[in-house]
């Protein structure tokens, strides 16, 4: 497997792998990076697609990717994604995969025509006061020592931030900020999280700085995920005959492992209730979802709250790495994700209006009318002064296509799930759904005497506690997640959130999709580079972009200087005086 970039090999097909016709796939768990690696796998491996053996313990695909509609409990969306126009992998893919709503063209080709029609910004992206603009007026209000902070962290290498946390680069200079405010919401960043993800997540992203305070930065699905994403790739694995065995639970896999050689033999399965294995030969590839962010999550509803259930059972996903790790050094190390729900845990909820009482509250924060099937909020509106730390979004609509047009779909979600609320002096994980809407409905300006009421009968709330959720930006070092394909291994990669590819960033959709890409294009030796990471990291012009917005459009050279500084910057600045340097900082407004 290589990387590569550019167009040359972008459109290319590959030739048919030696021996594939011999080989079988088999892949433990249906999420995106699971979808992913069976659909390379058919398409550009050649497999054949009864030869595919999808494994799922639950009755449905999709992982962490859901979006469903409950009978006598309501709308389900666990969270949502954010999409970047250079997920490479991603792009890739889809481009092959056709629209399950629209015949003739693909999944890119109507998200494409959809973000361009409807690009994506906010009107109002954070409010204080129950519904009050806050007007961060797309600044980040970052003081030159915190920007300082944030630049001595994007050049420490990466070895050196291995099992450091967040705050011991950052102070209350950057805490303190709209940058952290934006930042640690977007993308469910606590202070106490990975450093080395932080530094990874300012790299990847450094083209989109300027886009981050208002969401310009952002694309979105015209659906749920769900029926956005996993349904199509799900249709078109079944077009292949892609076998799917649901309420198959994996237990784990079993491996023959020397200092140079490593193949799994067996996958121990709990089928119907009762134990099996599936005896593996070295033509038998397998593909291992390890770990996993929506592990323990359960659901609440109206009236009842979401369990917090942080119990590591047998045969989950954790349990399942655990026994998997305990047989080579290789194969990571779960407990430094999974140790500690209490610094992993959020929640969410799905708020669904069943009238019109509440929709004006929500224009006068979105300035938009939900119901124009346009972009409503263009991403999330966080509560500045709520001690839950609650943010909430409402994405085009109808979320699902079977959703009653005058029903709108609100996801809620909170970062602190142990603190009282600000009007339900409760901790958000021990609230009703109900509970939540009125705490909701109180941040965004519902009179106090009709709070309860539109929360009972206005809204019909179904709350999520995931204690997983942030599990990947637990403190790490490097050997703490498998690599997708192991030093030394024949038969078997790793994929998804706690598998290890250079550059890239979890929890996003293209990690996981890369992850599955990576697997197989290495374990079957596909003559075809797969897209690397978007290189804006290396782009001086990006940089310099970054550089300025970052400081609110402040140049640089402004910044305060002692004597000796400013005599150094005059020195330099006379040496490129009339140059193409010169030019290029004018450009981008450095000097």
């Amino acid at each position: 497997m290589y990387y590569s970039s550019g167009n040359y090999e972008a459109f290319a097909h590959p030739r048919k792998p030696e021996g594939v016709d011999n080989k079988s796939a088999y892949i433990v768990g249906s999420g995106l990076a699971a979808l992913t690696a069976a659909c390379y796998l058919v398409r550009d491996g050649q497999m054949k697609g009864e030869r595919v053996h999808i494994l799922e313990k639950g009755p449905t695909a999709g992982g962490a990717c859901d979006g469903w509609r409950f009978e006598n409990i309501g709308y389900v969306m666990r969270g949502g994604r954010e999409m970047d126009n250079h997920f490479e992998v991603m792009w890739d893919l889809f481009r092959s995969i056709p629209s399950i709503e629209t015949e003739g063209v693909s999944v890119l080709d109507e998200y494409y025509w959809l973000n361009k029609a409807d690009p994506n910004y906010s009107l109002c992206r954070a409010t204080v006061n129950r519904g009050e603009d806050a007007h961060t007026d797309g600044k980040f209000d970052i003081s030159d020592k915190g920007a300082m902070e944030i630049m001595k962290l994007f050049f420490t290498p990466n070895e050196e931030l291995q099992d450091k946390r967040i705050s011991d680069f950052f102070d209350d200079e950057v805490f303190g900020s709209n940058f952290w405010l934006y930042w640690r919401t977007m993308f469910a960043f606590e202070n106490w999280h990975s450093a080395l993800e932080m530094k990874l997540y300012i790299q990847r992203y450094i083209h989109h700085i300027g886009g981050l305070p208002d969401f310009t930065a952002l694309r979105f699905t015209k659906y749920n995920q769900y029926e956005s994403m996993i349904l199509p790739m799900v249709k078109y694995l079944e077009g292949f005959g892609v076998q799917f065995h649901f309420g198959v639970q994996v237990t784990n896999v079993e491996f023959d492992c020397t200092a140079d050689r490593k193949v799994a033999k067996r996958i121990d399965v709990i089928r119907d209730g009762k134990s099996e294995a599936i005896d593996l030969t070295e033509n038998d590839l397998v593909f291992i979802t390890n770990g996993g962010c929506v592990e323990n999550s359960s659901m609440g509803s109206q009236n009842t709250p979401a369990p917090y259930n942080t119990e590591i059972k047998e045969g989950g996903g954790w349990d399942m790495w655990r026994k998997i790790a305990a047989q080579d050094p290789s194969f990571g190390h779960p407990d430094k994700f999974c140790y500690d729900p209490e610094q992993t845990n959020w929640m969410s909820a799905t708020v669904e209006t069943l009238d019109q009482r509440i929709i004006p509250y929500i224009k006068n924060i979105c300035k938009r009318d939900p119901f124009t099937g346009k972009v409503v909020t263009g991403g999330i509106v966080t509560v500045k002064d709520s001690s839950w730390l609650m943010s909430w979004t409402i994405n085009r609509q109808p979320q699902f296509r079977q959703q009653p047009k005058d029903h709108c779909l609100v996801w809620v979600y909170a970062l602190f799930t142990d603190k009282p609320g600000d009007y339900v002096k409760k901790p958000m994980r021990e609230c009703t759904g109900k509970e939540i809407c009125m705490e909701w409905l109180y941040h965004i300006g519902v009179p106090e005497s009709e709070i309860e009421d539109m929360a009972a009968n206005s809204a019909n709330t179904v709350p999520v506690m995931m204690p997983y959720i942030d599990a990947f930006f637990m403190p790490r070092a490097y050997g703490d997640r498998p690599k997708v394909v192991p030093d030394g291994a024949v038969n078997f990669a790793f994929l998804g959130q706690f598998a290890e590819t250079p550059r890239d960033t979890i929890f996003t959709t293209e990690y996981s999709m890369r992850t599955g890409m990576e697997a197989v294009y290495t374990l079957l030796n596909v003559d075809r580079g797969v897209p690397e990471v978007w290189g804006s990291v290396y782009d001086v012009r990006d940089l310099l972009d970054a550089t300025v917005k970052l400081r609110d459009g402040k140049k640089p050279i402004d910044m305060e200087l002692n004597l000796l500084e400013k005599m150094a910057l005059k020195k330099v600045l006379s040496k490129i005086h009339g140059t193409d340097i010169e030019k290029l900082l004018k450009e981008y407004q450095v000097i």
